[in-house]
């Protein structure tokens, strides 16, 4: 029995090490994913108990697997409340934001490692996306709450954002492949016809059957247990079905969650600790696989590139995409540079990465080995700097109980958002805008040109409106400090 418990030895140890060493590893700032891959590392071929691991296979296997597990866990915590806000930015960053990421880093990538043009846009689409895993997380993690303009559009952008790196990276491979990518125009443009349109029906149709038949299912008594496996299992169907018929598994197993959560949520409650159990454990499992196949001494020649493509890739190319897409849509500074700055690479471009590897691309071993300096850079820097950056970006709401934190955020005073804002400015003397008929509520969101969340703020004179509470779309509760703090319209 050797051959059975060995293996479950070995993979429990490293998992509930990798657990425990997480759980430390938070109060020091560190992501716990982080640490995953490293006790992968540490238990393989260069570390510390040597293990030899090199099934590229299976590796691609469990991390699909894992991805779709975890994308499933997501969708079924985003509520179609928060896309009011998130929706369009995200959907703009899913798919232009990684074109531009990827051309960025290509660039890179021919300066720093002289690539050929088609071998380093390759290398660009599998660093060019945010990681899901990641994202859903550290921000869970973070110890901050994020205005909700900001948390629903990293959140959506995670979600949606991978079908479009899998297609970048499946359409450079055939390039390089082929060494004309004029010929495959039309190939390449049917591929992202598939892969959208299969992902988005597939998704949706798996997700509103899914809502009919839970309901029935629940009132057998089924627990919440019972409940996260029907739905993991069912999303797993929907992921290789979708996948088989030439779409995205990753956006439909993300939009059967996405469909789930708000058509059937009363089912669905009780089964989101479970899939909450099941979300860390393929995050857990992905992340030390990946860490067991890594060669840390294969990777010390195109460790200073890999370093310099990652700083390029955070610093340029993610704040370039970011900036551009997000101009539309009024985002104040502030929160522009969090979301850039919140650009995770996690387990996605290491699982994309091996798909040149199966594919026998020429250099697939380099684009791997940079492929996991970038993801090490990414959750080292990035990872475990968030809650910081978000305080010190002012995009993080206060705590309930934090009372002189809420007054800082929200204000002193509370102000009728149906009060004429001409009579309130009458009242505290205050310079009258435009139209001052207008109610409180309908100029701070003339004021905004956005969708309003709690925590957008407004100067007027020497005062400051705040949104203080929402329903819906509606502003239901708005604040007023009368102290010039000199803080800018955007710093809540």
């Amino acid at each position: 029995m050797d051959f059975v418990n060995l293996p479950l030895l070995a993979a429990g140890l490293l998992v509930f090490v990798g657990v425990l060493a997480g759980l430390v590893s938070a109060r020091i700032g560190l992501s716990s994913l982080l640490v995953f891959l490293l006790v992968g590392i540490l238990a393989g071929e260069d570390g510390v108990v040597g293990w030899r691991f090199d099934d590229h296979r299976l590796s691609f296997w469990v991390g699909n697997v894992a991805l779709a597990i975890i994308l499933l866990d997501g969708g079924l915590r985003t509520a179609l409340a928060t896309f009011r806000t998130g929706l369009k930015p995200a959907a703009l960053l899913a798919t232009a934001g990684v074109v531009v990421s990827a051309a960025v880093t290509a660039l890179a990538a021919v300066l720093f490692l002289d690539l050929d043009w088609g071998t380093a846009m390759l290398l660009g689409a599998i660093v060019g996306s945010t990681d899901a895993a990641a994202v859903f997380a550290l921000l869970t993690r973070s110890g901050v709450t994020l205005n909700e303009r900001v948390a629903a559009t990293l959140e959506i952008e995670s979600g949606v954002n991978d079908p479009m790196a899998v297609y970048l990276t499946l359409a450079f491979i055939a390039i390089v492949l082929a060494g004309d990518g004029g010929s495959m125009a039309g190939t390449l443009v049917l591929g992202f016809v598939q892969q959208f349109g299969w992902g988005t029906l597939m998704g949706l149709a798996g997700g509103f059957a899914l809502a009919l038949l839970l309901p029935r299912v629940a009132r057998r008594d089924a627990g919440g247990g019972l409940i996260a496996l029907l739905v993991g299992s069912a999303g797993l169907a929907v992921f290789g079905a979708t996948g088989w018929l030439g779409g995205s598994g990753f956006l439909a197993v993300y939009l059967v969650g996405l469909v789930l959560a708000n058509r059937a949520a009363d089912t669905v409650a009780p089964a989101l600790p479970a899939m909450d159990g099941y979300a860390w454990m393929a995050q857990a499992a992905m992340f030390l696989i990946l860490g067991l196949l890594v060669t840390p001494t294969t990777m010390l020649d195109v460790l200073g590139p890999g370093i310099a493509i990652a700083a390029v890739l955070m610093l340029i190319a993610r704040p370039l995409a970011v900036a551009v897409c997000l101009w539309p849509f009024r985002f104040s500074v502030r929160e522009t540079l969090f979301i850039s700055w919140v650009g995770l690479r996690g387990a996605v471009p290491i699982v994309l990465a091996l798909f040149p590897l199966l594919a026998g691309v020429p250099q697939a071993s380099l684009l791997f080995n940079i492929a996991f300096v970038v993801v090490l850079v990414s959750l080292l820097a990035q990872g475990s700097t968030i809650g910081w950056a978000a305080r010190r970006l002012g995009v993080a709401l206060p705590e309930p109980g934090d009372e002189q934190s809420q007054r800082a955020v929200f204000r002193d005073f509370a102000v009728d958002p149906s009060a004429p804002v001409g009579g309130l400015c009458d009242f505290y003397g205050l310079p009258a805008p435009p139209r001052p008929h207008r109610t409180v509520e309908v100029w701070l969101a003339d004021e905004l040109r956005r969708p309003p969340v709690p925590g957008d703020s407004v100067r007027l004179g020497t005062a400051t409106f705040v949104v203080r509470a929402m329903d819906g779309d509606r502003i239901r509760g708005v604040g007023l400090g009368l102290t010039d703090t000199g803080q800018d319209p955007d710093g809540a």
